[in-house]
């Protein structure tokens, strides 16, 4: 039996965390794993409970269990200098991607995702010949994360925009956890 790769990290003096996605307004990663004492009060005062722990310990959002409502109660909470000022910063620029197992491309009609974005960032396009397919406005998306939980396939994920397509209508590009 192998050392696991973290604790080979860990033994070698190099602590390396996955990427995960912070809480909103989180400073940058490093800024942020610096700053946090991990005392989990963003996660109790977070009111859709969508702030857990990642596997050190860190919190991170799980889009799983809900929407962000941007209601600033981790930054408030927060006694660390975790956080960067709601007041001046946009909470993150992450935006929606609509991944491969989506039900659309696979003539299969479904629009859970789109009537769940409360920000119209979802649109689907219509076809005589198929099932609409959604993409998503990377300007109009706040990365709130409401179309995740409600996707019957998890097709659905919050990642920073891409700079590979155009800035205006995309299907987020979607990449698959390993």
């Amino acid at each position: 039996m192998g050392v696991e790769p973290s604790r080979r990290a860990l033994l070698k003096g190099r602590l390396e965390y996955p990427s995960a996605l912070r809480p909103p307004w989180a400073r940058d990663e490093p800024q942020f794993l610096e700053n946090c004492s991990q005392c989990g009060d963003c996660l109790q005062a977070c009111e859709t409970d969508i702030i857990v722990r990642d596997a050190a310990g860190f919190p991170q959002v799980d889009f799983r269990l809900g929407e962000c409502t941007f209601c600033r109660a981790c930054v408030e909470v927060c006694e660390e200098n975790a956080f960067r000022d709601p007041e001046r910063d946009h909470p993150w620029r992450h935006v929606a991607a609509i991944g491969p197992a989506c039900l659309g491309p696979q003539g299969v009609f479904c629009r859970s995702c789109g009537e769940s974005c409360e920000a119209g960032a979802i649109h689907f396009s219509f076809n005589a010949q198929r099932v609409p397919e959604p993409t998503v406005d990377s300007e109009a998306c706040n990365g709130c994360g409401a179309c995740v939980s409600v996707c019957p396939t998890q097709a659905v994920a919050i990642d920073p925009p891409s700079t590979s397509h155009s800035p205006r209508l995309q299907t987020a590009r979607f990449e698959e956890e390993t």
